[in-house]
């Protein structure tokens, strides 16, 4: 790739465009913030099916209630998990560009009680708005805008899943699939401090079990065979697997096991995650984890688990991607930064094809998965403006990205 294939800067007539979009969506930042509640007070937990089948319903109604109903629409099943609902809106543009979004939060039945939606000065709180409710809104908005203005489209591909926060067991097949079709594949995954994520890592979970020999801790203890103590000896050796300089690291972060202080442990476990950037470190880990032997070679133990996602690592059509969006930052009076972070979404399954990926263009704010999680209300109107002149600069080049 040359300087000369990426992306020029906005023309004037561009530039009146941007302006256009960032004033409708400051104009129309009230009814954003409204249906923003109404998807969050839909509480949906990715281990309860019940929630996210009420939840997903309702987000379809009002999805086309703000943009009519698409020409494809397709509900999969995702059985024990949320289900996956496909909407294609065709565009005049050129090319079609997935937004893939997850509906899914890791927020239980019952957390909007004690936490309701509440404004205060700058932040919208409420479980689910930052990660990623406030994506799903935003990416709706940003049609919307384009349509409302006149302005080129491409087609565009809601795709919507309801397990992202448990690894997408059911809905991968058919995120690769879209990605694999699609020129371009926008994450409205929340922002970092602004800044669009062309890096993840990769994420593998682990399970090791030991199985040791039950015995009396006092009358008897010779005859046993401790697997807390075997496992607690196996821990120090998984965390010496990690390597810092290769952006490897393992946490055990769950460890238990026995019945009773008197007794000689007969098993135990632990869960253990491993983050990776290179992509390589998979047979490294694999064999570490596989070498594990206690001194007592009465414990067994077993590792089950795996990979769950490959690492998003950005190529040359990711960075066309990132410097279109960039432009349109600049021509929306600001500049664009890009990060690289340890944490996985469903971004990784799609750059892993080797397909253009920008992931993080959605809410701007803080805190996910804590208390503390809320958008920024003055950040949003630039956020919808930022995803609708990306669209807009996507449908005007045709098929650039994934040449």
């Amino acid at each position: 790739m040359t300087d000369a294939s990426l992306p020029g800067p906005p023309g004037p007539a561009e530039l009146a465009e941007l302006a256009e979009l960032a004033e409708a969506a400051r104009r129309d930042l009230a009814t954003i913030l409204d249906d923003l509640r109404r998807l969050v007070e839909k509480e949906t937990p990715s281990n309860d099916k019940g929630l996210l089948d009420a939840g997903l319903d309702d987000l379809e109604a009002w999805l086309t209630d703000r943009l009519g109903d698409p020409a494809e629409r397709v509900r999969r099943d995702g059985g024990a998990n949320g289900d996956v609902l496909e909407l294609l809106y065709p565009g005049d543009g050129g090319g079609e560009v997935l937004l893939l979004c997850h509906y899914d939060t890791v927020w239980p039945e019952g957390t909007l009680a004690e936490w309701p939606v509440s404004i205060d000065g700058d932040r919208f709180s409420g479980p689910g708005c930052f990660d990623m409710k406030a994506g799903i809104v935003q990416g709706v908005w940003a049609v919307k805008h384009l349509r409302a203005l006149g302005l080129p489209v491409p087609s565009v591909r809601f795709l919507l899943n309801g397990d992202e926060e448990v690894g997408s067991p059911a809905s991968r097949p058919h995120i690769e699939r879209a990605g694999q079709a699609a020129d371009v594949t926008l994450v409205l995954e929340p922002s970092r401090e602004g800044r669009v994520k062309t890096g993840r890592k990769g994420m593998g979970l682990f399970d090791v079990t030991a199985t040791g020999i039950e015995s009396h801790a006092g009358l008897d203890p010779e005859a046993g065979a401790s697997a807390v103590h075997a496992l607690a000896e196996l821990v120090p050796r998984m965390a010496a697997l990690a390597a810092p300089e290769r952006g490897t690291t393992v946490n055990v972060g769950v460890f238990g096991g026995g019945t009773a202080r008197n007794v000689v442990a007969g098993s135990a476990s632990c869960q253990v995650d491993v983050r990776i950037q290179d992509p390589a470190e998979t047979e490294r880990i694999d064999a570490g984890l596989a070498a594990l032997a206690p001194s007592d070679a009465r414990v067994k133990v077993e590792v089950s688990g795996g990979w769950n996602r490959p690492p998003m690592n950005p190529g040359p059509s990711t960075d066309r991607a990132f410097a279109a969006a960039r432009e349109v930052a600049r021509g929306l009076g600001e500049d664009l930064g890009q990060i690289s972070v340890g944490g996985a979404s469903d971004g990784n399954l799609v750059a892993a094809l080797g397909r253009p990926v920008l992931d993080g263009l959605g809410a701007a704010g803080a805190g996910p998965h804590s208390r503390e999680e809320h958008v920024s209300i003055g950040r949003t109107p630039h956020q919808v403006a930022l995803l609708a002149g990306l669209l807009t600069r996507l449908a005007g080049d045709g098929r650039p990205l994934g040449a």
